[in-house]
């Protein structure tokens, strides 16, 4: 009652002035409270989608507490507004949770500004397509231990998928072996990340509409978001300054393994350079990886229950690369197959369902609705990937869709998953090559099948996936991963001989 009521103060206080305009269609604000009550704090990319059939409205409002949040579900706003108006779109949202959690260290919720902008040029030095291939020798033998793994224990693929992922980014990042799950390292990523994200998106927590919330003590009744917070900021602190410290003293030793942070280093940057890439680092290391790590146990998934398509795509990789060697990021232009189930994997289960929230700088007026400085807007990247209007039978996985009429890949290859305008996610190209290896390379060497029962019969997979956190993940279902043949099990074998 006490934290209704705060809202409602809040709402009185903040609510801003109406335009002449009206604000995009929405449910029907309450009185004081405003739409509180009526934002989603989870499936919210399915309800939105709900309101907007029930608006009949692609761009949708709510007001809590004061707060305005605008939602987008067509990818024609999205572009309008985030790409041909990214002057005014291109800030990120004060998101109470994360400060207090810590995360907002992180590059991809960081404000825009002189700080995001020196962040933003280290990872376009770095990450861009030209300069993304120095990594790609790191990333093969990571995914090529995961494919050992995969020969060794099939039936932990979920967990070879989190330990190749953790593994690519700490070695890219910081030049560390990850041993194992067990690691320190990876034990704090994984609490961090997990713990934290579900915190982010308007609707998760009461604080993100009234951030004075924030300042109650944390035995207040109903103020567990600040004990939830004073936990997580201890684990979001070691994972910043960690593995800082540690390629620290193997610099000093003389035997650092190249990285991104020793590069940067070497260079005797200012105080603030070393900030930013600590930044840089932590966000790709704490975040980054989870959205691998949800793409690959789909792929999988999808594999299990569609082995047509797979059968297709091994025919490919057959004709294209042979059976004699694993493929090459030179072979990707040869084998549009793979590449056509590598975009069909992002728009048809999405790892960021909803995005990551933009937040505008000034008053707009858009489609004759008026947006005010300040609004919170989101776009339903599921909703653009699954409109059927874009893509017909949209729930089915269908590489196919992306071919055209003479049997060439179309144009429509733009992932909505990376996001869009100015905070479209500076690692694209980094992580489209290491998806699409981690594709090619397991559909080159395995069979993926339904798991069986000792009765002989099929165990069956739901389709459930959790949609209560910034990151989506298939949930927890059994299937069987078998060598194609006996030569593919000696190519993976030999990748432990060739390191």
């Amino acid at each position: 009652m006490v934290l209704l009521l705060a809202a409602a103060l809040h709402w009185g206080l903040t609510r801003p002035k109406r335009s002449k305009y009206p604000y995009p269609p929405g449910p029907k604000p309450k009185i004081l409270l405003g739409n509180l009550l009526d934002i989603p704090a989870k499936n919210m990319s399915k309800v939105y989608v709900e309101w907007g059939k029930r608006y009949q409205s692609s761009i949708l409002h709510a007001e809590a507490a004061g707060n305005h949040v605008v939602i987008l579900n067509r990818v024609k706003d999205a572009k309008e507004l985030l790409e041909r108006r990214s002057q005014i779109y291109s800030d990120r949202p004060r998101i109470p949770m994360a400060e207090i959690t810590g995360w907002d260290f992180s590059v991809v919720l960081m404000p825009y500004g002189d700080k995001w902008r020196m962040a933003r040029k280290i990872c376009q030095q770095n990450f861009r397509k030209e300069v993304a291939v120095r990594f790609e020798e790191t990333h093969i033998k990571k995914i090529n231990d995961m494919l050992r793994a995969l020969l060794s224990t099939p039936q932990d693929f979920a967990l070879h998928s989190r330990m190749a992922s953790a593994a690519i980014t700490m070695s890219t990042m910081y030049g560390y072996d990850v041993s194992s799950m067990n690691d320190r390292f990876v034990a704090v990523y994984e609490r961090a990340a997990n713990e934290g994200s579900r915190w982010f998106l308007p609707g998760a927590a009461l604080v993100n509409s009234i951030p004075a919330l924030r300042h109650l003590p944390s035995w207040f009744p109903g103020a567990w978001f600040n004990r939830v917070g004073e936990e997580l900021k201890v684990l979001t602190t070691e994972l910043q300054n960690a593995p800082m410290d540690y390629v620290k003293k193997r610099m000093l030793g003389g035997d650092a393994t190249p990285s991104l942070v020793s590069s940067v280093l070497e260079g005797s940057p200012s105080e603030e350079m070393e900030n930013s890439v600590k930044c840089v680092a932590g966000t790709v290391y704490g975040a980054a990886s989870d959205t691998t790590i949800s793409a690959t146990t789909t792929f999988i998934y999808a594999m299990t229950t569609h082995p047509e398509i797979q059968m297709k795509a091994q025919a490919e990789l057959d004709r294209v690369v042979g059976t004699d060697r694993l493929p090459s990021y030179a072979d990707r232009t040869s084998l549009p197959y793979i590449e056509a189930i590598y975009r069909e994997l992002l728009r048809w289960r999405p790892p960021l369902n909803m995005g990551v929230p933009h937040t505008s700088t000034k008053d707009d007026i858009y489609e004759g609705y008026f947006i005010p400085e300040g609004t919170v807007v989101m776009s339903n990247i599921w909703a653009m990937a699954h409109d059927p209007s874009v893509y017909p039978n949209h729930e089915e996985f269908a590489p196919e869709r992306f071919f055209d009429h003479e049997g060439n890949l179309n144009n429509d290859d733009f992932i909505l998953a990376y996001g869009f305008g100015r905070r479209v996610c500076a690692g694209q190209h980094l992580a489209s090559s290491t998806m699409w290896y981690i594709i090619a390379s397991i559909l080159a060497t395995f069979a993926i099948r339904k798991a069986i029962e000792e009765n002989g019969e099929e165990i069956e997979i739901d389709d459930a996936f959790t949609d209560n956190s910034l990151v989506s993940h298939k949930t927890p279902f059994q299937c069987s991963i078998t060598p194609r043949s006996d030569k593919a099990k000696r190519l993976v074998q030999e990748t432990g001989l060739q390191q």
